[in-house]
């Protein structure tokens, strides 16, 4: 019986987590055209913080109660999950456009603090809160580089006066459809993670999968949702944005709060969340487009990592224990 309820919450948190990605990228979208900002800008932003704030709040949830070694595994998982599986099933849906900056600028950045990180957690083995110091500053710079951007490729505005909606109704569409993406990701989370533990998978296998599958949904179903709307800056600016948050803001707070255990195991995931983002870089860096085949390759992908996980990831990381001792 206590199965079948999880079940059942696993479809509500689902159902949850559709409509109000829906809402959501329709009230970024519609503000951006608002106000003349750049829909890369709000993808990066905005759409980038909201779709990860679960990361947030399990994380520094979790630093708060002394239990800050889940942070690594949230936070990575999340990350190749956004790359492998959200931008391919993108790109399954509809050719994703990146734009020239997202190319030359943000994907170097997020995979430059992803190596940062892994060497921050490597000396001594933990993130420590002057490493949380030098993410806070990287993130600060991160937040005035795009306001130059935005203050220097504003955005002209077409309204369809039959289309238009008062600013008002699009701030309530997008607060309704975060509300509803966080509550629906935290019901999502719960009842997938009960369900693994009672199918007997591994703690590991539950944090880098379950738990970042579960913190990654509004992330793959607001980027879903902007890609067949047709916003695809929104798509590919809310991945990267949302990567270079869950590190700089997620891992930098929870760093402040207590060091981080960065335990052996997770050199070889993180290895993977930078082989995925130069994956991305490759795929898209002469035509700046994400297109099908890509999708394809993104996914397949993630089976052999997925397929990693469940059967060698406890046998490698004994291996990696012994080499680093």
């Amino acid at each position: 019986m206590e199965l079948l309820i999880q079940f059942v919450l696993l479809v509500l948190g689902f159902t949850m987590l559709v409509v109000g990605a829906d809402k959501f990228v329709d009230g970024a979208a519609g503000i951006a055209d608002k106000f003349g900002i750049p829909q890369m800008v709000i993808g990066l932003t905005i759409v980038a913080m909201g779709t990860s704030a679960p990361e947030a709040a399990v994380s520094v949830t979790a630093a708060l109660k002394g239990n800050a070694d889940i942070t690594i595994g949230n936070v990575v998982g999340s990350n190749i999950l956004n790359v492998l599986v959200i931008l391919g099933l993108c790109a399954l849906f509809t050719s994703v456009k990146i734009a020239k900056s997202t190319l030359k600028i943000e994907l170097p950045i997020m995979l430059v603090i992803t190596v940062m990180m892994v060497v921050q957690g490597c000396i001594g083995g933990y993130v420590t809160r002057i490493d949380g110091v030098i993410m806070w500053i990287a993130f600060i710079g991160y937040l005035t580089y795009l306001f130059v951007v935005a203050k220097n490729n504003p955005q002209s505005v077409e309204e369809d006066e039959e289309k238009v909606q008062p600013v008002w109704k699009l701030l309530l569409f997008a607060v309704a459809g975060l509300v509803l993406i966080v509550w629906g990701s935290d019901v999502t989370v719960d009842a997938a993670t009960k369900l693994a533990t009672a199918a007997g998978l591994s703690t590991h296998f539950i944090g880098l999968t379950i738990v970042a599958l579960g913190t990654s949904l509004p992330e793959l179903f607001t980027s879903v949702s902007a890609a067949r709307k047709g916003n695809a800056d929104i798509a590919i600016g809310n991945i990267v944005g949302s990567n270079i948050f869950n590190i700089l803001f997620v891992v930098g707070t929870s760093a402040l709060i207590t060091p981080v255990i960065f335990e052996s195991k997770f050199i070889v995931d993180s290895i993977v969340a930078i082989l995925a983002g130069v994956l991305l870089w490759v795929c898209t860096f002469k035509k700046k487009l994400l297109v099908h085949p890509h999708g394809v390759i993104m996914l397949v992908c993630y089976a052999v990592y997925f397929v990693y996980l469940l059967k060698y990831a406890e046998t490698v990381a004994v291996y990696i224990e012994k080499l680093v001792k």
